[in-house]
């Protein structure tokens, strides 16, 4: 079994965290929230995608430019201030930012200020240990941050359009051009690889600090990659297009209980058989990157792993797709040889057939229940596979995800017969005041293996902190906690919780 601890965490993504600068990132409140872990005695802190996120797909993480680089907004200011690379003094700004919301624009045109100030600093000195470090990374990392680096550059030039419609032989990825257009734009080439060594750096030193008090990242990996990325101009063959570049099969769900018309997300879908030819090193070296960031890894959509979704491109809803087999089981083996402990959560939410199940099984990977589905009128949309008494130990409970209501906000749009059936199932009288503590003993009491709560329903929030609100494109990815909103008070009463159910680490 991965988890081989009764153990319990903290769902809260890094944007999230209270900041100075209008978003959550790596800086000091990260730490102090490893600090509250440790003290509510988790083990895991649970976070979405690190990857960069666009504004033309709502700043959505599991919408990239590139499934390897980070996103520089996660970056810190004040542990560049510590560095060297920047003043005390560079951090004043006029700029007001909102407590609880994340202002990407704001946020992006302060933060790439300071970026630039810091890259100037850094290029005075060229014998610094910084700039050994930074050399030492590049080489590190040349299996995709040079294409990484050189994308997020072109793109620029090019007016921030995608790479469909960029000249034809840079579009190609012709060896002469692209090295060409390089040498012209090679600051700003630097400049991305710059905020990339930036934010690995901080990273690593954030990891290494949560490990030593026993508090550990799971991370999340989306399963597609967006068409407009890095991955997929390096990478054409590997993916379904024509010959201009465009996708000829795309990405989604098919209608289901959650939507009458399915779900159309448009990535392209993957030529499996090229893959299969070079025995499908970008998918190892991509898991392989995500291993070495996290304890524990998410495989988002993990249905994909046995079947797919595929739609004609051109087509407005994700009904006349088709199931196109997938070489999830052969991918999972090359890992299991590079990684025999198999450190994978299947996302498994949706609706899932016998061959998903046959692949966790063979692979004895936990896959993910949540009690807000448990509760529901209509059972036969889950069967009551997520209610507390059906759980299994190898598995991850949760009150919600990040695509889910908060308990709060579940509860106060709730049928009455919704209610009555929590409330029987709890033998607890229920109300806005107490439905997520209720909710939350029902989560840390399960056999599963490992529970982890979102923060806003360990402080009892409601509408106004739900992260995201799937088929909607606005408005999503932008909550975060007010400073001292999670105290040492709250760290304090969920530790007492997590002892009483068994799932507290003692250090």
């Amino acid at each position: 079994m991965i988890i081989s601890k009764r153990s319990a965490g903290l769902l809260l993504h890094i944007t999230s965290l209270p900041s100075h600068f209008g978003i959550g990132d790596l800086g000091p409140e990260a730490y102090h929230f490893a600090d509250l872990l440790k003290e509510a005695g988790q083990r895991y802190w649970q976070i979405l995608p690190l990857n960069p996120t666009e504004g033309g797909y709502g700043h959505s993480p599991y919408s990239s430019h590139s499934a390897f680089a980070g996103n520089p907004l996660l970056i810190s200011p004040e542990l560049l201030v510590e560095d060297g690379l920047l003043q005390k003094s560079d951090l004043d700004t006029d700029i007001k930012f909102k407590e609880d919301k994340v202002e990407y624009e704001k946020v992006t045109k302060l933060k790439l200020r300071l970026w630039q100030q810091a890259f100037g600093k850094f290029n005075e000195d060229s014998d610094s240990g910084l700039q050994q470090e930074y050399r030492a990374f590049l080489n590190e990392q040349k299996a995709w941050l040079p294409d990484f680096a050189r994308f997020a550059a072109f793109k620029k030039r090019f007016e921030d359009k995608s790479w469909v419609e960029w000249p034809k032989e840079i579009k190609n990825h012709e060896e002469q051009a692209v090295k060409e257009l390089e040498r012209e734009l090679e600051e700003e080439v630097q400049f991305e690889q710059f905020m990339q060594f930036l934010f690995y750096r901080q990273w690593e030193k954030l990891k290494q600090y949560c490990d030593s008090k026993d508090v550990h990242f799971f991370g999340d990996m989306p399963f597609y990659v967006s068409h407009d990325s890095a991955d997929v101009w390096q990478n054409r063959a590997y993916f379904k297009l024509d010959k201009e570049g465009n996708a000829t099969g795309v990405s989604g769900v098919p209608p289901d209980f959650f939507s009458e018309t399915g779900q159309l997300w448009g990535t392209p879908v993957f030529d499996w058989k090229e893959l299969a030819k070079h025995n499908y090193d970008w998918w190892i070296r991509r898991i392989d990157h995500n291993l070495r960031l996290f304890r524990l890894l998410r495989l988002d959509h993990f249905r994909a792993f046995s079947a797919y979704w595929e739609v004609p491109a051109g087509e407005e809803t994700a009904m006349n797709g088709k199931w196109k087999e997938s070489p999830g089981a052969e991918i999972l083996r090359l890992v299991q040889k590079r990684h025999p402990k198999m450190p994978i959560i299947a996302e498994d939410l949706g609706e899932i057939d016998q061959p998903v199940r046959d692949l966790m099984q063979q692979f004895d990977l936990p896959g993910m229940v949540v009690l807000l589905f448990a509760f529901v009128s209509d059972e036969k949309a889950f069967e009551g596979s997520f209610m507390p008494h059906n759980h299994t130990r190898n598995s991850i409970v949760y009150t919600g995800t990040h695509d889910n209501s908060t308990v709060l906000a579940w509860y106060q749009d709730a049928r009455k017969g919704d209610r009555k059936s929590l409330s029987d199932y709890a033998f607890h009288d229920l109300s806005e005041e107490n439905v997520h503590e209720v909710m939350g003993r029902l989560a840390l009491s399960s056999v599963a293996q490992l529970a982890v709560l979102p923060v806003q329903d360990v402080l009892g929030l409601g509408k106004e902190a739900i992260m995201n609100k799937p088929s909607t494109s606005r408005g999503n990815w932008e909550w975060r906690l007010k400073k001292n909103q999670f105290s040492k008070e709250e760290a304090r009463k969920l530790g007492e919780l997590t002892k009483l159910y068994g799932r507290y680490v003692d250090r």
